[in-house]
């Protein structure tokens, strides 16, 4: 395979191929991979505002938002206002956790394969440098 010169281009290619390799996975779920991760973020931190979910996933807001009206009216997530009137405060719903509980095996079965294909070490160093550089560039430092 050709190689390229830019990490961008790079990360993006490596970032359209996994994304191809969970959406088939979790096809048989009628769920994304966008969408399996917004709900993974629900299991782990609960309740959060739309610009905390989207600060998390170093989401753009419109696309956010566009992702977030379809599982809201697929049932998957219940929402309320907050103290700010425009604030809105969004969580997993009942049928959001059954939709990923029955999703989980596949993502879990794709994971373990993945993993044993790069093995153990080179998982956990893409784990770290993948977070890394996303914090590095999230958080505003100058590069």
């Amino acid at each position: 395979m050709t190689s390229l010169p830019c990490l961008c281009a790079t990360i993006r290619r490596t970032t359209r191929a996994l994304t191809q390799l969970y959406d088939d996975a979790l096809r048989p779920y009628a769920l994304s991979p966008t969408q399996l991760t917004i709900l993974q973020v629900f299991s782990r931190a609960g309740e959060v505002s739309q610009g905390q979910l989207a600060e998390i996933l170093a989401m753009d807001s419109t696309t956010l938002t566009r992702t977030l009206k379809l599982m809201t009216k697929q049932g998957w997530i219940a929402e309320r206002r907050g103290a700010d009137r425009r604030e809105r405060l969004l969580r997993m719903s009942k049928s959001g956790e059954a939709k990923l509980t029955r999703a989980t095996p596949a993502w879990d079965k794709l994971q373990s394969r993945l993993r044993h294909q790069v093995g153990d070490q080179t998982w956990k160093s893409l784990m770290q440098f993948n977070n890394q550089l996303t914090d590095l560039i999230t958080e505003g430092e100058k590069l």
